[in-house]
């Protein structure tokens, strides 16, 4: 049983969302940007999207195969943006239309300012007929970057488009990508999604950087509004306990689950991660509740936990230290009495570790690596707000 308080919390949050019915749970699906940057073409797309079913990812509700930017190439006469022919030779309705047949959905790039991050032209004043065109191409999901911005406010630049979008009468999600003017204080009233920090990379301190960052803003998280902390990095060279301690935080937390390795070679490790459905049903809680930091101790061993709609309490117990140590989660940390005897289940070892009263210690949890656990009280048990 969740709390009246937070209840009352998420819908007045999910008041002041974009209305299009879009997102209601974190996106999940893959970008191109984090492993191929420019080194994208129409062949590569249609592999990634393959791997989808390969791999079995769709399965486990990955939908999403997105270009990132250089795709665009010059506008025509009318000022219709094109695809640059020499990588996208089909254009762009075989694409979608090739995805779509596969079952998935697909997304596109562009930037409200005058150019992309990479000098492509961007869509800052042709808002109205770069969404036509989005839509008219068939696809599903847009992620707008803020290069190159003119020095126009971010509202007056986003809002154009999200209008635009709207107007097309395509379902098409919209992904905020301004890293720069603390988004979570105006876009959820335009986008699905908004970036709350710089460009993620497969390095543990840019990662724990843009963790700690989005985490200022979890209260403006809920169905259809989250923070996007950036891509996620699995794959991509990190330590197996790192990649596992990402993942986790970032389906905690209610990111965008955005893919951004080679799904055509990837692992079976790095695929046991990326499809862990426990890890990925907390991502996808219809609640939407946005999990936080709720204990800290030496300044780098962390308790991060959210509840869900099922009454249970998802935990992260986080080490970014460098020696093993033991971590705590203390029931007053994530709104329950110290008396109560809650189920603790490991959600990486698929299994019940048994009741507890007050506390639950993991013992040895080495170096930058994590403990997923769910928490249930009893049924009748009111959650605080936490």
């Amino acid at each position: 049983m969740i709390s009246t308080l937070l209840i009352g919390s998420l819908l007045m949050s999910s008041a002041w969302a974009i209305n299009n019915g879009l997102g209601r749970t974190p996106a999940m699906g893959w970008n191109s940007w984090n492993f191929f940057e420019c080194q994208i073409n129409e062949t590569i797309v249609r592999e990634i999207a393959d791997a989808f079913i390969s791999t079995g990812l769709k399965k486990h509700g990955y939908e999403y195969v997105n270009i990132d930017d250089c795709w665009a190439g010059d506008r025509d006469s009318q000022g219709r943006i094109q695809f640059d022919s020499k990588g996208w030779p089909s254009g762009p309705f075989a694409l979608t239309e090739y995805i779509h047949s596969l079952g998935l959905k697909a997304g596109i790039y562009s930037d409200a300012g005058k150019t992309t991050c990479v000098g492509r032209p961007g869509s800052l004043g042709h808002e109205v007929y770069d969404a036509l065109s989005y839509a008219a191409w068939g696809f599903d999901y847009l992620k707008y970057d803020n290069c190159d911005n003119q020095g126009i406010p971010s509202v007056k630049r986003y809002q154009p488009m999200s209008d635009a979008l709207n107007a097309t009468g395509r379902p098409i999600l919209f992904s905020v990508c301004d890293w720069q003017d603390k988004a979570a204080t105006w876009a959820p009233a335009l986008g699905n999604s908004w970036r709350t920090w710089d460009d993620i990379r497969a390095d543990f301190n840019i990662v724990m950087r843009n963790l700690m960052v989005n985490d200022e803003w979890y209260p403006q998280a809920g169905p259809g509004q989250f923070n996007d902390p950036d891509m996620i990095e699995v794959g991509n060279g990190m330590t197996y306990d790192e990649d596992v301690s990402h993942f986790s935080l970032w389906c905690l937390i209610k990111s965008p689950l955005i893919l951004g390795n080679d799904l055509r070679s990837m692992s079976q490790q790095t695929l046991d991660i990326l499809t862990n459905d426990e890890l990925i049903a907390i991502n996808q809680d219809p609640l939407g509740v946005q999990g936080h930091r709720v204990n800290i101790t030496d300044d780098v061993l962390d308790v991060w936990a959210g509840p869900l709609s099922d009454g249970s309490i998802a935990v992260v117990l986080l080490n970014r230290g460098n020696t093993t140590a033991d971590i705590t989660v203390h029931w007053s940390d994530i709104g329950l009495s110290a008396s109560t005897k809650a189920v603790v289940r490991d959600l990486w070892l698929h299994q019940n570790i048994g009741q507890f009263t007050g506390s639950y210690t993991a013992k040895a949890i080495r170096t930058h690596a994590s403990i997923t656990l769910s928490i249930t009280p009893p049924s009748n048990t009111v959650l605080a707000a936490f």
